[in-house]
């Protein structure tokens, strides 16, 4: 998708995943339109023109993650779906929040990665191509252009160790090489595949260099040592990161294009723009805000509850947070925070928290109706997910319109009798449903099975009709 929807072509593309839920929906869709509007000004004035935080309130299962992920797929933006929960004050035992800006760089880092290898990825395949055919001949006894030699390593222009092949023999006459015929015909086999089940022999560099453990106040990599560079230094000796491997051609292939790939990638350009897309184009989904809510005045497990908030704070209203890859900043990153607020109220929040989320949105909870446009009309609705797992088995499974109104009406009981998990209640009610026709799909190739009323009765038996035991059944 391109970074310049309008929100109404956001909203369209988010009702094509998540029912309902208008008004969050309406509102992260402006968020991402206001970075869109905060490029197309000056630079002096982008500056201070800061995203407005979304504080969704509304109980499990509603679609309160739904819509940030979908967000972030939608504008390939680095996201990152953390829970408060997990996160304890400063000098206290636990995660601090500073970490989940060092996640958040992590997924730019591997999107931006993903992105650029894209781009060499003929050149890839060619030297993987080459790589394999001098594996073949090799493995063959099979002369190639250099001559006879011996696989041996080489510091390219990055630094790094390169595989070579060094002649030993006379150079070949391409001319009158007799072999040439039979490393092409090797050549046009590679290609089609022929030889994807041949084991050859190679070398590539190990993957196995023991990791550094720097343990400081803030996590591994918050001490100023960059455990990753170390290790990177360590396999620019041949013998620190390299090592000889028997694979199929098949597998084979795989391992030498993430190598080549990587190899052609410049990292540094990689690490500055994955840092610039975080600070810029992150967002960062906060779930459980609500249960760091309360506690802290008298001691006891709450007794950081009000320090977390604090440190969120401190992230949230911006500031500069070191990573491996360099410092990242806050300011300009979307955050999205999340909570059911069953036992506390959002005014609980300390007041400089609920400052910097100034958008607040109540999600409402799902009906029976809204089950069934669940089941059906999302793009990856559970309806089309269960009826292509059943082709796989070349069975024909379909859903009437009674049987589903009558899954939607049992999840709705049971969320209403038990504790509501919302849409989640739908993956168990089918699960139930549809447990002895999976297991017994692969000996009814050919049949069609139609999931009616009738089916959904028969499978459940009367047990969610008495309040009793729906606790125990779905």
């Amino acid at each position: 998708m391109t970074d310049n929807l309008t929100p109404r072509e956001i909203l369209a593309a988010l009702d094509s995943y998540v029912v309902g839920q208008d008004k969050a929906k309406r509102a992260v869709s402006v968020a991402l339109r206001n970075r869109w509007r905060r490029r197309q000004l000056d630079r002096e004035i982008a500056a201070d023109v800061y995203p407005k935080n979304i504080l969704l309130i509304g109980p499990t299962g509603v679609g309160k993650t739904e819509i940030a992920r979908r967000l972030a797929d939608l504008s390939r933006s680095p996201f990152v779906k953390v829970e408060a929960t997990k996160y304890s004050e400063v000098g206290y035992h636990g995660r601090d929040v500073e970490s989940m800006v060092r996640d958040l760089a992590e997924s730019a880092v591997a999107i931006v990665r993903h992105e650029h290898q894209a781009r060499v990825r003929e050149r890839a395949e060619e030297l993987t191509s080459e790589r394999l055919l001098l594996a073949l001949c090799d493995a063959r006894g099979i002369r190639t252009p250099i001559g006879e030699g011996q696989l041996g390593w080489r510091v390219d222009d990055e630094g790094m160790w390169r595989p070579t092949t060094t002649a030993t023999g006379d150079p070949i006459d391409l001319e009158t090489d007799a072999s040439a015929p039979e490393r092409e015909r090797l050549r046009e086999e590679l290609a089609r595949g022929a030889l994807d089940h041949e084991v050859v022999e190679i070398e590539v560099r190990d993957q196995r260099t023991p990791t550094l453990n720097i343990m400081g106040p803030q996590g591994n990599d918050a001490m100023g040592i960059d455990a990753q560079a170390l290790q990177e230094l360590w396999g620019r000796s041949p013998g620190g990161k390299t090592r000889v491997r028997k694979l199929a051609v098949r597998d084979a292939r795989a391992l030498i294009h993430e190598e080549e790939a990587s190899r052609l990638v410049d990292e540094e350009s990689v690490f500055a723009e994955a840092l610039e897309r975080a600070e810029n184009d992150g967002i960062v989904f906060i779930d459980e805000v609500d249960k760091v809510v309360g506690g802290g005045g008298d001691g006891g497990p709450d007794v950081s509850r009000e320090g977390v908030q604090r440190d969120l704070l401190s992230i949230v209203e911006g500031c500069a947070v070191y990573t491996r890859y360099g410092h990242v900043r806050t300011d300009h990153m979307l955050f999205i925070a999340a909570g059911a607020f069953h036992f506390h109220k959002p005014s609980e929040l300390i007041p400089e928290l609920q400052g910097r989320f100034p958008v607040r949105v109540a999600l409402r909870p799902l009906t029976e109706a809204d089950f069934v446009r669940i089941l059906t009309e999302p793009r990856n609705s559970l309806v089309r997910q269960y009826t292509l797992l059943f082709e796989t088995e070349g069975v024909d499974l379909r859903f009437t319109e009674d049987g589903l109104r009558r899954i939607a009406e049992l999840a709705f009981r049971a969320n209403q009798t038990t504790q509501d998990i919302g849409a989640r209640r739908l993956f168990t009610i089918l699960e139930k449903c549809l447990e002895d026709l999976s297991f017994r799909a692969a000996e009814m190739r050919g049949e069609s099975v139609v999931v009616d009323r009738g089916l959904v009765d028969s499978q459940l038996g009367e047990t969610p009709d008495d309040e009793d035991l729906i606790p125990y059944d779905v």
